[in-house]
């Protein structure tokens, strides 16, 4: 048993719906954690994301410790008490942001260090450093063990030294954070889509025992195939009893396919992303609003949405906003896509719950790959942005 208690309370298949426990409320499964990058959530203020729906945001340790610092957030009363936000808040350990965007980065076995890309001033981020930053500075519910991240494709013996190192940061990440009842730690299973370095990795990290397990190392650039042939076998790994959550995952299909194959819980940049670019997702799939099929279409993005930026404004005049790049305009579709998330969401764990998830997953299957508006995909392209999903 976690610090948190974990239930599952419901089994279709291997999709799963449950309830994690915190002193800050319950994480209903599978659950969608919109991604607060520097302590926001782009464009939406906490009410709005809670309106959607959502029960735990995800915060980035990397943006949060080089601005304001983490050492300022803890002076302002820690990171809730800073944004607002008084539901649980997970956060990533800042490895994937120190790989991809520093200027320059070096991993030793001792940690990683690297120059901000902001002012290019340098920085250490070590397994207890950054459970330092989390857990004390921050005050996270869930912190992440800090981990290597390996792009894809890649090496065979370059994925597998990754895995190990990850899997020793594991062990110090866990003695750093020690025994809390307030706080859970996540250990991160790597291996690349190699399935025997999956197991050692889960093997390991059982042994040294988490508060739950994330799937790490994919949306990396293996592709949407890749990644799910290592969900076919990799959620399976991990202690049943324990929430998995695939990091940085990702489009309504991929999120559908996980939940199919053992999946708790996910984060992605990709609602607020495409909404800043004039794309909403919908139940037939994602819509470009700059198209001028839209100039003068009365009818909402939904009218059963829980939220009014879904409700209350027509198509038309969202068509408006972001031909004339209004602030409004990404403002509306950022918080249309996170309820479209949330409700997806919800109707999965209706769908488990009730032993019709089969039903439910090839039906939204066909409508996603309807193509209903053909032409009206947005030029951002989901699958390569959803691949810097925690940036």
């Amino acid at each position: 048993m976690g610090a948190f208690p974990f239930t599952v309370e419901a089994e279709d298949g291997r999709a799963r719906t449950g309830r994690l426990v915190t002193p800050r409320g319950e994480v209903r499964t599978p659950a969608f954690m919109p991604v607060g990058t520097a302590g926001t959530v782009k464009a939406l203020t906490v009410e709005q994301v809670a309106e959607t729906g959502a029960d735990i945001l995800l915060g980035n340790t990397y943006h949060l410790m080089l601005r304001p610092t983490a050492e300022r957030v803890r002076r302002m009363g820690g990171l809730h008490r800073f944004m607002r936000w008084e539901k649980p808040i997970l956060t990533d350990s800042g490895g994937f942001q120190v790989m991809s965007l520093s200027k320059i980065s070096k991993v030793t076995e001792e940690g990683v260090t690297f120059q901000s890309h902001l002012d290019g001033s340098r920085h250490a981020l070590t397994p207890e450093r950054s459970i330092e930053i989390q857990a004390d500075l921050l005050g996270s519910d869930i912190v992440m063990q800090l981990d290597e991240l390996v792009g894809l494709p890649a090496e065979r013996e370059r994925v597998a030294a990754a895995m190990r190192r990850s899997a020793r940061w594991g062990e110090r990440s866990k003695n750093a954070f020690g025994e809390r009842d307030s706080q859970a730690l996540f250990g991160i299973q790597q291996g690349g889509t190699d399935e025997a370095l999956r197991r050692e990795s889960a093997e390991r990290l059982t042994e040294i025992g988490f508060d739950g397990y994330a799937i790490g190392g994919l949306a990396v650039g293996e592709g949407h195939q890749a990644m799910v042939e290592v969900l076919d076998f990799a959620p399976g790994m991990l202690p049943p009893d324990r929430p998995r959550y695939l990091m940085g995952v990702g489009k309504p299909i991929d999120i559908v396919e996980a939940v199919a194959r053992g999946v708790d819980m996910f984060d992605c940049v990709l609602p607020t992303r495409s909404g800043r670019h004039g794309q909403a997702w919908t139940w037939d799939g994602p819509i470009n609003l700059k198209n001028a099929r839209f100039a003068e279409d009365e009818a909402p993005l939904d009218p059963a949405s829980a939220v009014s930026a879904s409700r209350d404004y027509s198509r038309a005049y969202l068509h408006h906003l972001v031909k004339a790049s209004e602030i409004l305009g990404q403002v509306l579709l950022s918080w249309h896509n996170l309820a479209f998330f949330q409700a997806l969401m919800a109707e999965m764990r209706a769908a488990i719950a009730e032993g019709r998830f089969e039903a439910f997953r090839a039906a939204f299957a066909a409508r996603q790959n309807s193509r209903a508006f053909p032409d009206q995909v947005a030029s951002l392209d989901p699958d390569k942005k959803a691949r810097s999903s925690r940036v």
